[in-house]
């Protein structure tokens, strides 16, 4: 998927359209204001004059956050997925946002099967019959990319067939390019907007979407994912069927378990809450420290408990990768929670970030004393990691840290198994099966094999290094000698002053041209060059009243700058 810039070549009816669309709804949930800033008027033209501003919907007792994310899924879609994305990232949003995002959910109708058949069809080039002996109309699920069939292949084997939603790559592919065209705005005319770069939250989230609508790379996914535990027998991925795989249709295996919150049906099978509670938070402990690769959307739906107190984990389309340095620095982190030593926690936490700006130590040790504060006297089974993650991610904010995204992702997805746990056992303690783990992953990095296999790769990049130098520097003296070392000086933070300044220089050159057409009119006035109209030069006549409708764009351009 590529995202383009729109302009004016670019401003088809279909994108003028969902342009409307778009600015409407935000318009009806009360962002008037937010979008006379951005100054949409000047590029969205007859979309934007088209809106009756007196559609704005009755707000009252509705957060800003609460609007927006009504918005989003009012808008379909990239919108909702969009927010969904961006409920991982509270370097980016406030903390109310990200909980509100995190409760958007698809709501969509099926598509019908004539459609459905099509794409398989088309992908797979054999009849749909031909593939799928029984295949049911009746989707088993339906989101805002694809709905998920159960049917049965040649070989008997019951299977699910995920299909993508026709149209969906060009619904997106537009939305993306309108959300890129506001994000340039809003670095160019919001405070803080050159400095927070949606355009690059934009560009991110448009490859994060490409990813999602490969269902050739989410097979990929649940193969690794497989791999990772194929020697457990507590944990079950189902099997991907690569013959009847493609970027828009994937097959796997049926699984007939049964929901984690069906805790009665659980009960009456005879299964354990209490072990499947432990095995869940084990299992995710390991994706995310052990493997470094976890299923970043673990939410009940996607998880389904078989025979023998097995967990079934469905749909690969998100999943998280944190590399060896961060998944030590986040057990450190929370180590130094466990044990209640800000310090040691302060410091684990700026390892892990990356800081726009140098931050206040002092302070931000005070703000992590304060969280422990809060848990300081109570018992290890007390602790809510969720909401301890949450106040984390409030301090990272507030101290403008900038943490690897998917480290937000991990976070998340710990604590979305830890409340499933204790939806299955009231008792579930988290933090006393963390501790023990925590434990053995720090000793296990001073394993004498772990430490010889580090200076090892030390000593060989070191090799690599001191091999290399002389060429370097042989290569940078022959550029020296022949004149060819070049000195690159990047000024950053200048974009807003260049702006305003293009912005005086063009009404300087504009009052110029204003100021000659004033006098150049009033010369052919006095000179009585013919024709006239009542012995008036029709040429001076016209230059005075292009001036008129110039001076008055002009002042209009000023007033709406807001100065004078």
């Amino acid at each position: 998927m590529s995202i383009r810039m729109i302009g004016s070549a670019g401003r088809t009816y279909r994108h003028m359209k969902r342009y409307r669309q778009i600015l409407s709804v935000f318009l009806k949930y009360g962002f008037g204001n937010l979008l006379g800033n951005l100054r949409v008027d000047e590029y969205a033209g007859t979309a934007w004059r088209t809106i009756h501003p007196g559609r704005a919907k009755r707000l009252e007792g509705l957060s800003r956050a609460q609007r927006v994310r009504r918005a989003l899924e009012e808008l379909g879609p990239s919108f909702i997925k969009m927010g969904q994305i961006l409920s991982t990232r509270p370097d980016l949003l406030p903390v109310d946002f990200v909980q509100e995002f995190a409760t958007l959910q698809d709501d969509v109708a099926a598509f019908p099967l004539s459609d459905v058949k099509r794409i398989i069809e088309e992908d797979l080039q054999d009849p749909l019959e031909g593939i799928f002996p029984y295949f049911e109309e009746q989707p088993l699920a339906a989101a805002s990319i694809g709905q998920v069939h159960a049917a049965r292949l040649r070989s008997g084997e019951d299977v699910v067939v995920k299909v993508q939603r026709p149209g969906i790559r060009g619904t997106i592919e537009i939305d993306m390019e309108i959300m890129l065209h506001v994000a340039t705005l809003a670095e160019r005319h919001l405070d803080g907007g050159y400095i927070h770069k949606p355009t690059r939250i934009v560009r991110e989230f448009a490859r994060t979407l490409q990813r999602e609508l490969d269902y050739d790379l989410e097979a990929a996914h649940a193969e690794r994912f497989a791999a990772q535990f194929a020697k457990d027998v507590t944990i079950h991925v189902p099997r991907v069927y690569r013959s009847v795989t493609t970027s828009r249709v994937l097959t796997m295996e049926r699984v007939r378990g049964i929901k984690a919150t069906e805790t009665d049906r659980l009960v009456d099978e005879g299964l354990d809450g209490r072990e499947l509670a432990r095995r869940g938070f084990d299992q995710m402990l390991r994706q995310a420290f052990v493997y470094g690769f976890f299923h970043g959307d673990p939410h009940p739906g996607n998880i389904r408990i078989l025979p023998g107190n097995v967990i079934c984990y469905l749909d690969f389309g998100m999943m998280g990768r944190v590399n060896r340095e961060t998944r030590e620095g986040f057990l450190d982190l929370l180590a130094g929670v466990a044990r209640r030593d800000e310090t040691k926690a302060t410091v684990s936490l700026l390892r892990l970030a990356a800081p726009e700006v140098a931050p206040d130590h002092h302070l931000l040790e005070q703000d992590v004393a304060e969280i422990m504060d809060r848990f300081s006297y109570r018992a290890l089974k007390e602790l809510d990691l969720g909401s301890l993650l949450v106040q984390l991610m409030e301090v990272v904010a507030r101290h403008r840290l900038r943490v690897p995204p998917n480290l937000y992702l991990m976070g998340k997805a710990l604590a979305s198994i830890e409340g499933l746990g204790r939806a299955l056992d009231p008792d579930f303690d988290a933090m006393e099966h963390a501790v023990p783990f925590i434990r053995r992953m720090q000793l296990e990095r001073l394993d004498p094999r772990t430490i010889a296999k580090d200076v090892f790769d030390s000593g060989t990049e070191l090799f690599r290094l001191l091999r290399d130098i002389p060429a370097e520097v042989r290569e940078i003296l022959k550029q020296a000698r022949q004149g060819e070392v070049k000195v690159k000086f990047e000024h950053r933070g200048l974009e807003p002053m260049l702006s305003t300044y293009d912005r005086i220089s063009n009404r300087v050159a504009f009052a110029i041209v204003l100021a000659s057409l004033v006098v150049g009119s009033a010369l052919i006035v006095l000179s009585g060059v013919p024709p006239r109209w009542h012995e008036i030069p029709l040429i001076g006549l016209a230059g005075f009243m292009v001036a008129a409708v110039m001076g008055f764009l002009l002042l209009v351009s000023i007033l709406r700058g807001g100065k004078m």
